[in-house]
């Protein structure tokens, strides 16, 4: 499987006319060799050059996982990281770097002549992670099923005068019992006008009567992300909730329909951002209408007017239409799609129907 994954790679960096490159997104090297390190402020990268062996280099704080398709070089806290990797790569070619790269190394590897150039690379990487293996797709659909097992029980902690802080402070715990590693993301849990603010920080606000709850919360399980939103109403919502809420579903919807390969990115956003402006609430959609997803929660490629690119099967990314009134109240709608080879898998299960809590 991973030697496979670089050998995509090393395809598309040739493409690029490149014949090597520094990896040091740790989701990335985790993708391309199965070990997974958090270096902090340690040096981490992965050598990839045509006609080698891959090598990962690493602090010997961490250790890699047995079995892994690179070599493996340590270096202790009292070595030089940059000088090592000067050494792995050809310095009369051009190096292909990823997004990771710090200022702090990537400097010194251009003083030290580690190249003859330096080029931003990440799309050989990202390119190949947009395309789920079938392995990967199951992964996805588990991490969505325990996210809709665990909104069936978040709305459960919904009473009245209970502060957003509260709530989300008991997510965890839950996503944990149902076998998930944790959150994919800092939850976002918010009441009332505060629904108006796409990202929203749960803070001490206490819920009332009459408030619209809008959930934004995903799991990783099996190291796959999920994510997804439900908004509900705290009490019977008013004519002007029930338009919103219903302009937002018919939105999300009409997204889903479109998906299939070929079809651009930014036809699929144009698809719900008419109906929603066709109901007249245009300028309170205020963002993108969703994002690529996997390994991380927000992968590069994005459903957007500016992402002219048609999408493949295999891609997986959200819809998650929004309309946002300030000071009054906002709802969103969210399910991450796997696109299939005639058009699309939902990976959630959750009504999108209205849904009253008391």
């Amino acid at each position: 499987m991973y030697e496979e994954r670089i050998g995509t790679v090393m395809r598309n960096l040739e493409r690029r006319d490149l014949s090597q490159m520094l990896v040091c997104d740790p989701r990335s090297i985790q993708y391309l060799t199965g070990a997974y390190v958090e270096p902090g402020e340690r040096f981490l990268g992965l050598a990839l050059v045509a006609d080698r062996k891959p090598v990962l280099l690493l602090n010997e704080l961490f250790s890699a996982p047995q079995g892994i398709p690179c070599n493996v070089r340590g270096y202790k806290d009292t070595d030089d990281p940059i000088a090592l990797a000067v050494g792995l790569f050809d310095p009369a070619q051009p190096l292909g770097c990823d997004k990771n790269l710090a200022a702090r190394f990537l400097i010194p590897l251009m003083e030290r002549g580690a190249a003859s150039g330096f080029v931003l690379a990440s799309d050989v990487v990202d390119d190949a992670r947009a395309h789920k293996s079938a392995e990967e797709r199951d992964l996805m659909r588990a991490a969505s099923r325990t996210n809709d097992a665990a909104m069936a029980r978040f709305k459960e902690l919904v009473r009245a005068g209970a502060t957003e802080a509260e709530v989300a402070g008991q997510l965890e715990g839950i996503y944990r019992e149902l076998g998930a590693q944790g959150h994919s993301f800092a939850p976002i849990v918010s009441f009332g006008a505060n629904a108006a603010d796409p990202h929203h920080e749960p803070d001490g606000t206490r819920l009332a009567l009459g408030d619209v709850v809008l959930f934004d919360v995903g799991c990783r399980q099996g190291e796959y992300c999920a994510d997804m939103t439900r908004t509900f109403f705290f009490g019977e919502p008013t004519p002007k909730q029930r338009e919103v809420y219903d302009t937002v579903r018919r939105a999300n919807e009409a997204a889903q329909r479109l998906v299939a390969p070929g079809v651009r990115f930014c036809d699929i956003d144009r698809a719900a951002r008419e109906v929603i402006e066709e109901a007249g609430y245009g300028p309170y959609f205020t963002h993108r209408l969703g994002h690529q997803i996997g390994l991380d929660v927000h992968e590069p490629g994005d459903v957007s007017a500016a992402h002219d690119a048609p999408v493949e099967a295999g891609m997986c990314f959200s819809i998650e239409p929004g309309i946002y009134l300030p000071g009054e109240f906002g709802v969103r709608i969210e399910d991450l799609v796997i696109v299939t080879e005639d058009g699309c898998e939902v990976l959630n299960e959750y009504p999108h129907e209205l849904e009253v809590l008391s």
